[in-house]
């Protein structure tokens, strides 16, 4: 799905991911499940563009459906795979993933989505270890901003020069609805990341779960307002 005149969404078979185009160097935010590998080189070949082109992989948290394509993705080139300082140990297999804080509700709703049965995501390097504020080399520079709650060290990026927000699971946009992610560690603190992004000036949000938000700062803003405080 084409969102921008550099930047498309790619479905995959569960889950999704974002393609930045920089004049044919591609930058992959989130990579899908394991199995996604070869559907997101697919997605790359039908855009007219080659899979050795990606150069850089940003991971916003290390759930499964996230960072499992990562590890076939990092064997295709010159690629530098960037997460959070918090995210890495559990994307490199160090450490078990802790595990989300479900209520009763979300637990419900990961059994009928099937969730708790995707593949585990293989272990990846992670070659840059982010921090709040980095600032990284695409889209005329990617900010990094941290957004504890979903994860420890869940992130979005924030392109200013074009408009563009990469929320991971922070932000879900389903059924028209924007609202916060499910499915995690720490609730409160996901409203009040949810918030810090609805400050922002984006014109689209590229959300982890639904389709990109068109007018996404009034949207965002919106959304944040009905939070309970």
């Amino acid at each position: 799905m084409k969102v921008d005149r550099r930047l498309h969404l790619l479905r995959l078979t569960f889950g999704q991911a974002y393609l930045w185009n920089d004049d044919g160097a591609f930058t992959l935010v989130d990579t899908g499940i394991a199995t996604s590998g070869e559907e997101i080189a697919d997605a790359i070949s039908r855009l007219g563009g080659r899979a050795d082109a990606v150069r850089q992989v940003v991971l916003t948290h290390y759930h499964e459906d996230h960072c499992g394509g990562a590890a076939t993705v990092a064997t295709w080139g010159d690629v530098t795979v960037m997460a959070h300082r918090l995210e890495a140990p559990v994307i490199r297999g160090d450490i078990p993933a802790p595990p989300p804080n479900f209520t009763d509700e979300e637990r419900a709703l990961h059994r009928s989505l099937g969730a708790h049965l995707l593949p585990p995501a293989p272990p990846c390097r992670v070659d840059r270890e982010l921090e709040d504020g980095d600032v990284l080399d695409f889209g005329g520079g990617a900010r990094v901003i941290a957004t504890p709650g979903h994860t420890a060290g869940s992130i979005a990026l924030h392109l200013p020069e074009h408009g563009v927000l990469f929320t991971g699971d922070t932000v879900a946009h389903v059924n028209g609805q924007v609202m916060p992610g499910v499915f995690n560690m720490d609730r409160d603190e996901t409203l009040d990341s949810f918030r810090r992004l609805a400050e922002l000036d984006a014109r689209v949000a590229c959300v982890g779960h639904g389709d990109p938000i068109t007018g996404a700062r009034d949207a965002l803003r919106q959304a944040a307002g009905e939070i309970p405080a």
